[in-house]
């Protein structure tokens, strides 16, 4: 995992001290070593956390064989060594997954991506071209930025920071991705918060050549379900679980595992004890909580790892926002950043790489709220305007159901998940801050509005690359750490994409396929199991006086920086200790962090 910065203009080697400011702005995603290459016309900067190859010959910007192409790359490419069988003519200098890339390039150029597997971010530089070649990994697990700078430049970089850092743009908010942080807590994956600094989506590459840039799809995510039995779907499963994390476990260093003590990372451990016996596994919980740790212990016990178990206090909240939250350089809401960051820092000190079980809810069908869709598509006013209007009428004299009402306030359960699940802010209440222009994200499908298993999908290209992977990444390369999430490896999500709903959900269980499949890898108890996550509360947070402290300062006064962007008087309806006055406050600590540029 690394850092990779860039320059393209002409005589970019009259660049050296921006970009040496870029890559320092980056230097905790790779503190290992720096490196910058100047061509005539592009200037690539590097900072390596050593994984794979951690010799000289790993090093990067790397050249090819022929010096025509020079690569920068933030991930890694699994599978790599069957790659480098297949592509054997071209003459490897070392052993890194970075030299496989270049020589898929010389080969077959961009259509390489059809064969690369894994996360990834990358930019090639091909001098006889004079053209840049930069691609994304299909499900958004790497982040890439890009901006035309003052003179015209083309800058690229891992993270904002590193573009601001240059002092080649001067940034401009975007009225669209505040909408989009209001209403779901974090900036659309299309967008950044600034409306001149670009983000390259999920599965997409980018060419730059002549001043022009073009921005296209490669991958879309599997459209249609199939059919299979739970027997066939279970051995299947199976099979590609295990090779997704036979191939994550190649390392030239020690790989881990996170083991909270869910379905998921319990599985993820399992797997990996069919290659290591003798593997680590991390816990993080909070003194005095209910948390999981009494659970991952007893995976722990199971498989026999040198389980490392961290317990920490609550500590005052308010110092870690305001420690953490820099890391983010878009407004960033999700509650749980806090312990990831904790749990990496932790990792950190024992491990350089880990392995974990993000986003098995959105392929196996956990989350409750996927629970509450099926109710309500099941309830017997769905999908009728009669119904919905006398229970509606009855409702004024009777108090109803939750099912009844949000059946009467939706028009499907898509409109239910978009609009009412993970939803801070509603509409109205946004345009009442002063903030009226809404982005509308495209999809690679067009979901059916009555489908889970199509609510899912939106999720996977909507929450899981705009939340959880920023939060995955940055809490991760904080501290420096590289963490590798083995259920999204291609093979096995779209496998998993496609399984009917039935293998995923019913009136009385979710996760089925994985419960099916993994029961007796677990412990009894783990088996019988729900999701549970860190324990945390908005409300519990904001009794602290701290917090307070923090809150008060930030939102109400209005001199504050986040009264450049919402209105004041309207804010401060929204200051109830709940979760609108939490996004308010990430909205205001990002603010101040960023206060020069807005």
């Amino acid at each position: 995992m690394c850092g990779i910065a860039g320059i393209i203009a002409p005589n970019a080697k009259n660049y050296p001290e921006e970009i040496q400011k870029m890559t320092n702005a980056i230097a905790h995603r790779g503190p290992d070593t720096a490196h910058h290459e100047f061509l005539k016309n592009a200037a690539l900067g590097h900072r390596r956390l050593s994984i794979i190859d951690l010799s000289e010959t790993g090093k990067q910007p790397m050249f090819s064989n022929t010096k025509n192409e020079c690569i920068v790359l933030n991930g890694e490419i699994y599978g790599y060594l069957d790659l480098k069988k297949k592509y054997a003519d071209y003459p490897y200098r070392g052993t890194s997954d970075t030299e496989v890339i270049l020589a898929m390039y010389q080969s077959v150029g961009k259509e390489l991506l059809a064969q690369l597997p894994g996360m990834f971010a990358f930019a090639i530089w091909n001098e006889e071209k004079q053209e840049l070649f930069c691609a994304k990994d299909r499900f958004g697990e790497k982040p890439f930025y890009y901006a035309i700078g003052k003179n015209g430049e083309f800058i690229f970089a891992s993270e904002i920071k590193a573009l601001l850092a240059s002092g080649l743009i001067v940034p401009k908010v975007n009225q669209e991705a505040l909408f989009h942080f209001l209403q779901y807590g974090y900036v659309n994956t299309y967008q950044s918060i600034y409306s001149n600094i670009y983000t390259l989506p999920p599965a997409h590459y980018l060419t730059y050549s002549k001043g022009k840039v073009e921005v296209k799809r490669y991958y879309s995510i599997p459209k249609k379900n199939v059919q299979i039995n739970l027997h066939d779907a279970k051995e299947e499963f199976s099979h590609l679980l295990k090779n997704a994390v036979k191939k994550q476990l190649v390392a030239d260093v020690e790989v881990g595992s996170f083991l909270s003590g869910g379905l998921d990372s319990s599985t993820i451990v399992a797997m990996v004890n069919e290659f290591k016996p003798k593997q680590t596994t991390l816990s993080f919980g909070y003194s005095g909580e209910n948390s999981e740790l009494k659970f991952a212990e007893e995976i722990a016990q199971k498989y026999e790892t040198n389980h490392i178990e961290i317990h920490e206090n609550r500590g005052d909240i308010a110092a870690d926002l305001l420690r953490i939250s820099p890391y983010f350089d878009d407004p960033f809401a999700d509650m749980s950043y806090t312990p990831q960051f904790k749990i990496c820092q932790a990792a950190a000190r024992h491990l350089k790489v880990v392995l974990g079980g993000d986003v098995g809810d959105e392929l196996f069908g956990g989350y409750n709220f996927y629970t509450v869709e099926q109710k309500l598509r099941n309830h017997f006013s769905y999908g009728n305007i009669l119904l919905k209007f006398g229970l509606q009428q009855f409702g004024k004299f009777k108090e109803t159901s939750y099912l009844t009402r949000q059946n009467i306030a939706h028009k499907n359960i898509l409109d239910f998940h978009q609009n009412t699940v993970r939803n801070y802010f509603t509409p109205k209440e946004i345009k009442s801050l002063g903030i009226r222009s809404k982005y509308h994200q495209e999809y690679s499908f067009i979901a059916d509005p009555d489908s889970l298993n199509d609510i899912m999908r939106t999720d996977l290209e909507k929450y899981v690359p705009g939340n959880m992977l920023v939060k995955s990444d940055r809490m991760a390369m904080a501290n420096s750490l590289e963490v590798r999430t083995p259920f999204l490896d291609k093979d096995f999500a779209e496998f998993c994409i496609q399984l009917p709903e039935n293998l995923k959900l019913d009136s009385t269980q979710d996760k089925i396929i994985l419960r099916e499949t993994m029961k007796n890898y677990w412990t009894e108890n783990i088996q019988n199991r729900g999701k549970q996550g860190f324990g945390s509360s908005v409300e519990t947070w904001f009794e602290e006086e701290s917090m307070i402290s923090l809150s008060d300062n930030l939102l109400k006064n209005k001199d504050s920086a986040i009264y450049r962007l919402v209105n004041f008087s309207a804010a401060q309806k929204f200051l109830n200790k709940d979760k609108k006055h939490w996004n308010l406050l990430q909205l205001a600590l990002w603010a101040e962090n960023y206060k020069q540029y807005i």
